[in-house]
């Protein structure tokens, strides 16, 4: 069985610069790994893939940090294992698996102000697009609206594929 591919505590620089993936392993987020990875094939880039939990989006009172910490724990441990299933479910359905320079990231913290600040000199972001279908399908979720307007590199929002 092979060693599981190892996840990052912290996020990726781009140094060098590459492809980043914010995926939480939603059907869109997989969409938008799917063709981050043809993209980084593509240029010949490295693959960032980035998952964000925040444990606490309302902040903490004091004192509660500390009562949390296990649960923060297992939360990251959590993210990290969503992560890996997340890329392998994508590798598996591709025909051509992606073989470039590829790292896992799985930062605490705030989904948009995390991803943003992770931007700066990468070649392409590449996000999901919200939405299955009809009306929905037209609009934006908040985390791609973000990236679009605020990521201070190009973005890539990657709309679900047609129904079948």
């Amino acid at each position: 069985m092979p060693e599981p591919l190892p996840v990052l505590g912290a996020p990726p620089t781009a140094d060098p610069p590459g492809v980043l993936a914010a995926c939480d392993g939603s059907d869109g987020s997989l969409w938008a790994l799917d063709r981050a990875m043809t993209e980084a094939q593509l240029f010949g880039l490295p693959l960032y893939v980035l998952a964000v939990a925040d444990p606490s989006p309302g902040g903490y009172p004091p004192g509660m940090a500390d009562l949390v910490r296990e649960s923060v724990t297992r939360l990251t441990a959590s993210t990290a294992d969503g992560l890996r299933r997340s890329v392998a479910t994508v590798q598996a359905a591709r025909t051509w698996p992606y073989t470039g320079v590829l790292s896992l990231h799985v930062v605490l913290g705030s989904v948009i102000e995390v991803l943003l600040s992770c931007t700066p000199g990468q070649h392409t972001l590449v996000v999901g697009a919200r939405g299955n279908g009809g009306f929905p399908r037209l609009l934006l979720g908040s985390v791609s609206t973000a990236a679009v307007h605020h990521a201070a590199c190009p973005v890539l929002v990657v709309p679900a594929p047609p129904a079948r």
